[in-house]
Parts: structure tokens; C-alpha cells; sequence
């Protein structure tokens, strides 16, 4: 993949060749180039999200050659469907839209798509709407002042249920991040780091409906604490979080980056452990819209999955994780310290205990969006008491995430094997060391000592 073209900014000045990004003889050899790179980009995301190790990985494609192992994958993924719908091009039914964003670095795809000329590339004009809180995000979603939106994970589903909100399908277009939060504590609390001597302390969180708050329980209820009886959690705007530690307000924060950095960088707080050391991979933001708007502009929705899917490819490069924070740390994104989110952003940083570290995978921008990690959010939904009754976990994870659709966007591309299409968007995963079988849901909510269902 070449890596540099994707990155370079759209400008009219920078047409050198006859495209329009100035690399290329000409325009369709542009598009074709463009194509390639989506598709390359489905078939390796697919690859990392099966083998998230990288010495496995590498030994998986040695060892049966790229063909054979794209082959394999398709078996259990509709790499097909994603990328027949990452090509798929028509008129655009609506090309002046309003995006949604929360100022934090799991924003980073919607974000830079924009300054990279991806929006403008698809024909595009968005509009990048900063919101000050994820509640102001669902009512602008529900009330249709945005189109699309950079939103938790968890929220589109939440909403699709009408958990805290009137009742709207939300589709998951794309995962925006993994990994990249973290739990961070006041300083005076740097001798007190194991979590059973943690009751009466305060957590911020940013909302009910988020991995935060999900991994932050699981977190304090493997350590011997009832979340809802031995501490507080406290619904926090993000941009708020460091004015309260700081204020002595609360005890820390599970939050998203770059606050946790940015706690560090004021000397008010420092990190305990990062979300990957909960679990490593575990999806944060996602990209997405209503169910309605699919349906009413499909070729507009599918040009801004393009535009967000090659943007997402950019910030999966470490080579390009310096300039993104530079772009995106200025007033008109998430203004704030360049070094603050390079650190973040890169995972070498300071842990606020004098220490230097150094780990790359603190975060990511794989899109997949499994249907398990749905599943998972479902089950902790259901374990705090957030859901009543009984339910299907996995059915209404493939109603909400759009891996679901391969059946669908096979059948539309009138593909023989549509009625064949993989059932399986399903992976295992450890959290906190003990496994995730999407199959076996609800035994897993029936093991846990802590729960309210």
C-alpha cells in the first residue's frame, strides 16, 4: 500500500499529474489506485483482527502465501461484501453533510479525513460538527441535526433499544479506535494502587452507554468491588475530567486520550493501566448513522464509508501518528498540547510516576466491527442492569453493526453465494484473562459473583 498517497493532502494547487491529488497520469488510474488501496486495506484489517499477534501473523501468511490466507478469512468474514461496498459508487443523494465529533483522539478517522481531502475526494462537503458531550450527540442524532457521527461504541445500541432515549435503529459503520483509554487516579493516590482498598473512592466517567464505564466495572468487580455499592460513578464530559481530579473532585477517571496524558502533563494525576491491559483490542468509538439515512442515501453513505475507511488506513501507520497530532491538536479539533496527544497517540509516554514508557499498542484504529465485541457490550449491559428481561444478545449486535450485512450487500451486488454468506463476525477474546465465547453469553453473565440481573 502506498502509504504516502493516501496521505497527501487534496489541493488544486498540488495537481501535478492528471488526478486529483497530483500522483497519478491520470484520473482513473486515480480511482483505480484508490480502489486498491481500500480493498488491500479490508483484506489486512481482516488479517489483524484474526491474528492480532504480530509474530503469528506473520508466520499464518508465510506459511500458506497471501491467496490461500485471504481465501481462509473470507470462509469466516464477507470481505467481499465490505469491499464490493467500500467500490460501490452512484450519484450522491446528499452531498453537504454535518458530522458529529467529541474533541478526544478516538475521534482521529472523522477527524482527518477532512484536512486529508477524503471527503472531497468522494465529492463530499462535511461539515465537522465538535459537540461538547455524548448526550448532545444522540439528541442531535435522534433529532436529525447531524447526518453521521463519531459515537461510543455501545451508543448505537443503546439507542437502538431506546436505553435513556427514545427508540431509532443506529447502524455501526466502523469501529473509530481500539484500545486508547486508560484508568488515571489523582497523584496523592500513587501508593495506593491495588484496587481492593479503592471503596469510597469517585470515578469520572464520560456516559452510561460506554466502554468506559463497562471496563471500568469489570475492572473494580475482578478486584472484590460492587461499582454501584463500594464506589462512585460519575457521568463526566471528557473536556471535565482533568478541572475535577484536579479540584479533588474525584479519585480518577477511566477516560478516553488524551486526558489521561493530559492529567500527566498538568502534574495532577498518573496513569494507572491502560484499557489494552483490560483488554487488548477491545473496540472504543465507532463511526455511524441511522438506519434511516442508509436507507434514504445509500451512495452518500456508502462515499463517506470510503472517505473514513482510507482515513483509517492513514492513521493505522505509526509513520504518520507525529503529523496526525499536530493536525488534530489545533483549536479547531481537539485544542490541545501537541505533545500531549503525539504521546497518546504513539505510546511513548510518561506515566506520571517518573517513568517513560513505551508501548505501541496503547492505541489503534482497526474498523472492524465484530459482531462479539457487540455481543460483550450487550452482556455487560445486561449484567449492571441496564437491560431487563431477557434477550438475544447476538441478534441485535447483527442488526446494529454492519458486518451483519453481508448477506444483504451480497444479494444487492447479485453474488451467488449471498445466501451463503459467513454467519460468523464472531471471535473469542480474554478480558482480564477469562475468555469471551460469544456462543456461550449467557453463561458467561451467570458466572460473574458481581452483578445486579
Amino acid at each position: 500500500m502506498n502509504e504516502k498517497n493516501i496521505f497527501t493532502p487534496y489541493s488544486s494547487e498540488t495537481q501535478l499529474g492528471g488526478c486529483s491529488c497530483g500522483a497519478h497520469a491520470s484520473e482513473a488510474e486515480h480511482l483505480r489506485d484508490q480502489e486498491r488501496v481500500s480493498r488491500d486495506f479490508i483484506e489486512a484489517a481482516a488479517v489483524k483482527a484474526l491474528f492480532p499477534h504480530e509474530p503469528t501473523r506473520r508466520k499464518f501468511l508465510k506459511a500458506v502465501g497471501a491467496s490461500a490466507a485471504m481465501a481462509a478469512i473470507a470462509s469466516v468474514l464477507p470481505i467481499p461484501a465490505l469491499q464490493a461496498l467500500a467500490d460501490e459508487r452512484g450519484p450522491l443523494e446528499k452531498k453537504n453533510l454535518k458530522v458529529g465529533f467529541i474533541p478526544i483522539n478516538c475521534a482521529t478517522p472523522l477527524i482527518m479525513a477532512d484536512p486529508m481531502g477524503f471527503y472531497k475526494e468522494q465529492g463530499l462537503s462535511v461539515s465537522l460538527q465538535k459537540t461538547a458531550g455524548w448526550a448532545l450527540v444522540r439528541d442531535n442524532m435522534l433529532n436529525r441535526e447531524l447526518d453521521a457521527s463519531h459515537f461510543l461504541a455501545p451508543m448505537p445500541l443503546a439507542i437502538s433499544m431506546g436505553l435513556g432515549s427514545s427508540t431509532q435503529p443506529m447502524r455501526v459503520a466502523t469501529i473509530q479506535n481500539i484500545n486508547g483509554q486508560a484508568i488515571t487516579l489523582a497523584l496523592k493516590h500513587k501508593n495506593n494502587r491495588d484496587p481492593r482498598n479503592w471503596k469510597g473512592f469517585k470515578f469520572a466517567i464520560p456516559f452510561e452507554f460506554s466502554m468506559h464505564n463497562y471496563l471500568l466495572r469489570y475492572y473494580l468487580a475482578e478486584h472484590g468491588l460492587d461499582p454501584d455499592q463500594d464506589v462512585q460513578l460519575r457521568v463526566t464530559p471528557p473536556a471535565e475530567m482533568i478541572a475535577n481530579l484536579r479540584a479533588g473532585n474525584i479519585d480518577g477517571f477511566l477516560g478516553p486520550d488524551p486526558f489521561n496524558q493530559r492529567a500527566v502533563y498538568d502534574e495532577i494525576g498518573f496513569i494507572h493501566i491502560l484499557s489494552k491491559d483490560i483488554w487488548d483490542g477491545h473496540p472504543c468509538c465507532s463511526f455511524g448513522t441511522s438506519e434511516a439515512f442508509i436507507k434514504e442515501n445509500p451512495n452518500t453513505f456508502a462515499a463517506l464509508y470510503r472517505a473514513v475507511l482510507k482515513s483509517a488506513s492513514a492513521a493505522s501507520d505509526p509513520a504518520n501518528l507525529k503529523t496526525i497530532a499536530q493536525v488534530i491538536s489545533t483549536p479547531n479539533y481537539l485544542n490541545q498540547p501537541e505533545i500531549v496527544i503525539r504521546q497518546a497517540l504513539t505510546g511513548r509516554y510518561a506515566d506520571g510516576l517518573g517513568v517513560v514508557q513505551d508501548d505501541p499498542g496503547r492505541a489503534g484504529f482497526d474498523p472492524m466491527p465484530w459482531y462479539s465485541m457487540a455481543t460483550w457490550m450487550l452482556v455487560q449491559m445486561k449484567r449492571w442492569g441496564y437491560i431487563k428481561g431477557e434477550m438475544n444478545f447476538n441478534d441485535l449486535a447483527e442488526q446494529v453493526f454492519l458486518l451483519t450485512d453481508a448477506r444483504a450487500q451480497m444479494a444487492k451486488l447479485s453474488l451467488s453465494e449471498a445466501e451463503a454468506a459467513p454467519r460468523d463476525g464472531y471471535k473469542k477474546f480474554s478480558v482480564m484473562g477469562k475468555e469471551f465465547d460469544p456462543a456461550m453469553a449467557n453463561d458467561y453473565l451467570n458466572s460473574f459473583a458481581i452483578k445486579r440481573s
